[in-house]
């Protein structure tokens, strides 16, 4: 599949009556997805580690209380992304939108309580979860979803200045069992990052596919490189005095919210599923995504990860 721009301009959206779900909310781009959608309308439930200070930020910026709520869930536990899915499936029959923004970039290897390394816990299963245990409400409001993903998966060097592309990899013999992925032997923090953001895109894939009869649609976007408090971890140590000169070269949390936003709301894009973008541009991820067995396990296991 060859790369491709869409030439469709954005338009003025009315999401009146409609309810959208936000996680990491409390974060730069969160704060900006909330502000967007309660403008154009829609209820939003902001997801976020810390209720009180993301009420606080997001009354700063939104401003009536009553356009927005906050579900609290630390979604690195599969017992809080579970808790949060069912307080919102409970409150809300009907979810139009489903932003998965919340992502995390960890300096070292460790394990959650539930026994996953913490980058496999918050950059894929927060969002495989939610996206599967609302999908009901999805299917009753032939909803959007929109995975928050990250070019890395393409290529997992820091320095790109020298070699060819090192994409991220998934060792299928991993794929029954989520405490195997992203082992010790090994490990590397970025390509650990990259790793879990290649599971994402997997797997929406294949919930693309699925939901597809229900007129759900699962799309995933890399933002851009966006000067958010995740790229000073993501910054090689050897470049960290510059790190104020590479931020002011970065997309700001509002242009990187916008091309979510457009996948979430823009009419022109109702109906299009299971792709990947580079902000505006569609793109190809790592053939190993493409695998339909690989999508399977991925599915299974994960499915088994929430269901019991």
């Amino acid at each position: 599949m060859n790369a491709r721009r869409s030439h469709v301009a954005s338009p003025v959206v009315d999401l009146a009556g409609q309810v959208a779900v936000v996680t990491g909310a409390g974060g730069g781009m969160g704060r900006v997805l909330v502000e967007e959608l309660t403008r154009a309308g829609a209820h939003v439930v902001a997801v976020a580690r810390d209720a009180p200070r993301t009420e606080r930020l997001l009354r700063e910026t939104v401003g009536d209380g009553s356009r927005f709520e906050v579900v609290e869930a630390d979604l690195s536990l599969r017992d809080d992304v579970v808790g949060a899915a069912a307080a919102i499936g409970c409150r809300h029959p009907h979810v139009h939108v489903l932003v998965n923004n919340a992502g995390a970039h960890f300096p070292d290897r460790r394990l959650t309580p539930d026994g996953v390394e913490r980058h496999v816990a918050v950059d894929y299963l927060a969002a495989f979860g939610l996206t599967h245990l609302l999908r009901e409400n999805l299917a009753a409001a032939a909803g959007r979803v929109v995975h928050v993903a990250s070019d890395t998966l393409n290529d997992t060097r820091q320095v790109k200045l020298l070699g060819r592309p090192r994409p991220a990899d998934l060792d299928p013999a991993q794929l029954d069992d989520l405490t195997r992925i992203n082992p010790a032997d090994g490990f590397v923090a970025f390509e650990a990052y990259a790793r879990a953001k290649l599971l994402t895109v997997t797997s929406g894939y294949h919930l693309a596919r699925l939901l597809r009869p229900h007129g759900v649609t699962v799309n995933s976007v890399h933002p851009g490189i966006v000067a958010t408090g995740i790229v000073d971890d993501l910054v090689p140590a050897a470049l960290r005095p510059l790190g104020g000169l590479i931020r002011s070269g970065m997309r700001t949390p509002r242009d990187g919210a916008s091309a979510a936003l457009r996948l979430a709301t823009e009419p022109a894009l109702a109906g299009v599923s299971g792709r990947y973008y580079r902000r505006e541009v569609e793109a190809t991820t790592p053939a190993v995504s493409h695998d339909p067995a690989v999508q399977q396990r991925l599915h299974d296991v994960s499915v088994r990860w929430f269901d019991g």
